[in-house]
């Protein structure tokens, strides 16, 4: 296929994807749920204001947002769903006022036509939407009225410090007196109960609520709709059409390419330049980041049975629940981008040799900005949530912004979107030269900048929304950040840079690599872009975003069902020639890539992405699950392999040791295949039928997730997390061992090139 169609298909699907992404998100803005100018009862009394509910957003935020519990399902897991809570526990307390009323009894006591009778009457009077589009009020009832003083008082008790919710506290991991001020509570209640107004309100003429009937709740019917069995339905007939159709073009078209690999390392041709030796720098932050992270993964893995501290050690007194699970999200973003963007510096001078003027002054001052951004950003969390920064403004600039994976305030944000486009242009500036000659490697350096330059722009949406912006519009926006940014266009990034790899190592041809490159961006981009929507089924969207993200999530699934070939393919190539010996364990982190591209990415991915799967098990284990799988199986691994490829080039000839790596390499592996199936899956699965049976709010109330069952799951990932916490321990003892010396052969008896022999496979 000519280079000129595969780039009008690649253009085709980007220019088509994201107008009908910008559509939605006019149509999300258009549809999003109302935010009252006031909330007031039948008699005319204010409940609430909208200043109310908006400065209560800003409480939340404050205090760790999506880190400190969930709302719409989005955030952590040890604290409830706030929203699927106080709907559960204020349509009891109503039940059960109205049963003392009626029949002086409690609602559990009735008998089942009275409770059906009740029942009745709370779904009317809760899914009734009764917000005037003209004043843009909210009136509710007086029942309703009572109700929000209730769950304003028992909320107040929970983020307060009152000693009969303490040992409820200990198990939700939130601090007594998260929130200390009577005036910002008020002000978070406001907000939750906006937010659970949202999800258990009819949409205006329709009998789905504006959350499209998420969570589950029995109590009022919340039950899924009919679009989202429908959907999900297509989404399988899509999934299977789409491997069927790849698989029949994959044995038809594609075509081998014949290379004879060079009999000595063309790499060792390359002259290391002053600006790609210091890059290594990057990777001893990218090390020690990587620790800090596991360090803070088994810290907040613990709060899940010991929420008020660790082994006895008051440890949430200086670092809460939520600020560790802050940083150990931030951090694992932090340093793959930072392993990722090291090698592109690292790579600009090597396709070129080509050291632009003030090219070494560039890549440390960008160095030290990474450093100012991480470690700003993370004081700045730490500080609000600990109730330093108490400003709402200097809290949205400084502080924590509340909102999962963009946690870092505004003024970190701006700071990093300048560090990313510091860093294309000082690629960029190193790969000109090339790219002004014509030839087939033209076309794959485009690609590569194209990809490139993506990093920064799809990180501009973080920066989208404002200190009052509607949480479906944060929502949308952060999505463009997680999905497309983290799990888009980094994956295009990776791909061009292995291509780079591999043809200048002389182990694939120049067309083959173009062609693949393009037309795999291309397939991958048409379920990618447009699967951003399914994360946002539920988060106050119409059913048209539920419609578009099954069909193309499912397509996201499509291009891993041929995945095996990759893995096998970079295999072989560490097998090609003697000299590729040197690569082996670099090249061995791109085959595990490949196999958690299918597992994480794929079948934990496709797990998750049905509207009827996502309706019962969002905000569940089985969401980490993913997680975990795919950022670090897939992103993590590859960003672990570009660090030690990178490294291998900055030894140049000295012959490694390589027992630590190879131990490392199938630690970490073994370690997260444990993590995933002795604990987050069962976990996952056992919240799933809890889910189905009783409603979200029981998956993840407290009474459910201490019982022993999960308790001893939790503690079984231990085994998984300590052996994936050594491969960490040894992949950062082996960049240490580079630095002193110690992981090069010091005799000819320690190399295994003098015996002729290869490293064995375990």
């Amino acid at each position: 296929m000519e280079y000129k169609k595969l780039w009008l298909i690649l253009a085709s699907v980007f220019i088509g994807s994201f107008i009908v992404l910008l559509y939605f998100g006019g149509e999300i803005y258009q549809k999003k749920p109302p935010i009252p100018n006031q909330v007031v009862t039948e008699s005319g009394d204010v409940v609430f204001a909208k200043e109310d509910i908006q400065d209560g957003q800003k409480v939340w935020q404050r205090i760790g947002g999506n880190e400190v519990g969930s709302i719409w399902g989005h955030g952590a897991y040890v604290a409830p769903d706030w929203t699927a809570d106080w709907l559960h526990r204020s349509s009891i307390w109503i039940l059960d006022t109205w049963a003392q009323e009626q029949y002086g009894n409690d609602y559990q006591s009735l008998s089942e036509e009275k409770q059906a009778s009740l029942k009745a009457h709370l779904k009317k009077e809760i899914r009734t939407n009764t917000y005037n589009p003209e004043t843009e009020n909210i009136t509710i009832s007086e029942i309703r009225s009572k109700s929000i003083s209730h769950m304003s008082g028992y909320y107040a008790s929970v983020f307060g410090d009152d000693p009969a919710l303490d040992e409820y506290r200990e198990k939700i991991a939130i601090p007594a007196n998260t929130v200390s001020n009577d005036e910002d509570m008020k002000k978070l209640n406001a907000f939750f109960w906006w937010a659970t107004w949202s999800v258990e309100t009819n949409r205006p003429g329709e009998d789905i609520t504006y959350s499209n009937n998420w969570p589950g709740e029995p109590l009022i019917d919340n039950v899924p709709t009919s679009s989202n069995i429908i959907w999900s339905v297509t989404s399988i007939v899509i999934l299977i059409a789409g491997i069927g159709a790849l698989v029949w073009y994959y044995a038809f078209q594609r075509k081998d390419d014949l290379i004879i690999a060079p009999k000595i390392d063309p790499l060792l041709s390359i002259k290391q330049t002053p600006s790609m030796k210091a890059t290594i720098k990057y990777f001893w932050v990218v090390t020690a980041l990587l620790v800090l992270q596991i360090i803070l993964g088994v810290i907040t893995a613990h709060y899940a049975v010991e929420g008020n501290g660790f082994y006895g050690i008051p440890l949430n007194e200086w670092f809460p629940y939520s600020v560790t699970r802050t940083w150990h999200q931030q951090i694992g973003i932090f340093w793959i981008a930072t392993a990722w963007l090291a090698t592109g510096l690292y790579i600009g001078p090597a396709i070129t040799g080509h050291e632009p003027k003030f090219q070494k002054f560039g890549v440390n001052f960008l160095f030290v900005a990474l450093l100012v951004v991480v470690l700003g950003s993370m004081a700045g969390e730490w500080a609000a949530v600990k109730g330093y920064i108490t400003n709402p403004t200097g809290n949205f600039y400084f502080g924590h912004q509340g909102y999962e994976y963009v946690d870092l305030g505004r003024m970190w944000q701006i700071l990093l979107t300048i560090g990313l486009f510091l860093w294309f242009f000082l690629m960029a500036r190193a790969i000109w030269p090339a790219l002004k000659k014509k030839g087939e490697n033209r076309h794959l350096l485009i690609l590569f900048l194209l990809a490139s330059v993506a990093i920064p722009v799809f990180y501009v949406p973080g920066l989208m929304w404002g200190e009052t912006a509607h949480l479906s519009m944060v929502t949308y926006w952060r999505w463009w950040v997680v999905h497309l940014w983290v799990e888009g266009f980094f994956e295009v990034f990776a791909v061009a840079v292995l291509a780079f790899i591999f043809t200048r190592m002389g182990l694939v041809g120049t067309k083959i690599a173009t062609t693949s490159v393009l037309l795999s961006t291309s397939i991958f981009l048409f379920g990618g872009i447009l699967g951003t929507f399914h994360h946002l089924y539920f988060a106050g969207t119409p059913v048209g975003v539920l419609a578009v993200g099954a069909s193309f999530s499912a397509l996201e699934v499509v291009p891993l069902a041929l995945i095996g070939y990759e893995a096998f393919e970079n295999y072989r190539h560490s097998f090609a020639k003697p000299w590729m010996r040197r690569y082996k364990w670099p090249i061995m982190f791109f085959v595990s890539v490949s196999f958690w591209n299918l597992l994480g990415a794929g079948v934990f991915g496709f797990l998750i992405n049905p509207p009827i799967s996502l309706y019962y098990i969002q905000g569940l284990n089985t969401t980490p699950l993913h997680a975990h799988t795919a950022l670090f199986g897939v992103y993590g691994m590859l960003g672990i392999g570009l660090m030690l490829f990178c490294l291998r080039g900055l030894s140049g000839k000295r012959p490694w040791k390589t027992k630590l790596l190879r131990f490392s390499f199938w630690a970490l592996n073994i370690g997260l295949l444990l993590m995933a199936f002795t604990s987050l899956l069962p976990v996952g699965i056992l919240q799933a039928i809890a889910s189905i049976e009783h409603g979200m709010w029981y998956a993840r109330s407290a009474e459910f997730l201490n019982q022993k069952i999960i308790h001893n799951l939790v503690y079984f990932r231990s085994v998984g997390d300590t052996i994936f916490a050594l491969g960490v321990m040894g992949i950062a003892w082996f960049v240490i061992s580079l630095k002193t010396g110690k992981a090069f052969v010091q005799n000819e008896e320690d190399s295994s090139v003098k015996n002729n022999t290869t490293d064995t496979f375990f």
